[in-house]
């Protein structure tokens, strides 16, 4: 485990999805002010946006004003989220790792019922004819 090199790979990816919300951002504003191009837009984003370096080096070939806009919006986005990532990740990692433990603990402790228990080891119910000649 090299730390450094998860760290890269970690912010490689959400380098991608502050792209990829960056470009949802722009498509909302898009259907506003220029439908056509949010159609555009999102009909040329589909199943592009795993590696989002490589959409935008794509995407500057097609369309460079739409990718300066891209860059900014991201920009702005990483800005107001990235200060509250660290605390936020490490506190919902911890939630979610409690949460898994207690239920991992609970399936581990669970009495499962023995489907070997004999007939004969139940008390018998009273038959009606039993009850009644009493």
């Amino acid at each position: 485990m090299n730390p450094k090199e998860i760290a890269r790979d970690a912010a490689r990816t959400l380098q991608s999805y502050l792209t990829y919300q960056a470009v949802r951002t722009i498509v909302a504003q898009l259907k506003e002010t220029n439908p056509a191009q949010a159609i555009w837009l999102n009909q040329y984003s589909i199943g592009k946006m795993q590696d989002g370096e490589a959409y935008l080096e794509g995407l500057m070939l097609e369309r460079k004003d739409l990718v300066l806009r891209i860059l900014t919006v991201r920009e702005d986005i990483a800005e107001s989220v990235l200060e509250f990532l660290p605390e936020m990740v490490t506190t919902n990692i911890q939630k979610a790792n409690g949460d898994r433990r207690r239920e991992l603990l609970e399936r581990l402790t669970q009495v499962q019922p023995t489907s070997a228990i004999a007939s004969e080891d139940l008390p018998e119910k009273p038959k009606d004819s039993e009850t009644r000649d009493e």
